[in-house]
């Protein structure tokens, strides 16, 4: 990877860099200099041609699934699976939750019951779509600040406390935000902690 700013991470393929818009917690835990594989899809528009990258082909498929929908574009898609992981965006179809979906910015209560029903049917539930930090703050976002914090090279069993203590104490308005909480959480950990796999 060449480089990662906000919800894009430029990577070389063949000589080439490009650009391919990610979920923040995939640009937080993506290392300068290290390989990055994504499972991508190009969205074409008369005036674009716009990448998408996922950590994983469940996350594409989702993501196919919602900008299926009518109203849902691709900012949105994707701004859904920054949130929600695809058990999570399968858990709330299946209990009719059209509330998951409007926790996502551009997401108006309409569009999120559209959401809802076009999905239903086409989505499976497992078990690990109800994890126990999806109690504590919207769906998805303790999960990519410990990913994201897994990526920076700590272990889950250092970090997962932290964030949800991160979680517990943060106020209402940061808990739905991955980088106040993963800033508040590095600052728990102190980068004393922190070891650097490579170099950028």
């Amino acid at each position: 990877m060449l480089s990662a700013l906000g919800s894009t991470v430029i990577i070389e393929v063949g000589g080439v860099g490009l650009a391919v818009n990610v979920t923040p917690a995939t640009a937080l835990a993506a290392r300068i200099g290290q390989e990055l594989r994504l499972h991508t899809t190009l969205v074409v528009r008369e005036d674009a041609l716009t990448l998408y990258g996922f950590d994983s082909p469940d996350e594409l498929a989702v993501f196919e699934l919602l900008t299926g929908v009518t109203g849902v574009g691709p900012k949105s898609g994707l701004g859904v699976l920054a949130v929600l992981s695809p058990d999570q965006v399968a858990r709330a179809v299946a209990d009719d939750d059209d509330a998951a979906f409007r926790k996502v910015s551009g997401i108006g209560p309409k569009t999120a019951k559209l959401i809802v029903l076009s999905l239903t049917g086409k989505l499976a539930v497992t078990a690990a779509s109800a994890p126990a930090l999806g109690r504590l703050a919207p769906a998805g976002v303790g999960e990519s600040v410990l990913a994201a914090l897994v990526g920076l090279g700590w272990s889950e069993k250092v970090a997962a406390p932290v964030v949800e203590q991160t979680l517990a104490e943060a106020g209402d308005a940061d808990k739905g935000s991955v980088a106040v909480l993963l800033r508040l959480a590095l600052g728990k950990l102190g980068p004393a902690q922190h070891t650097i796999g490579g170099r950028a």
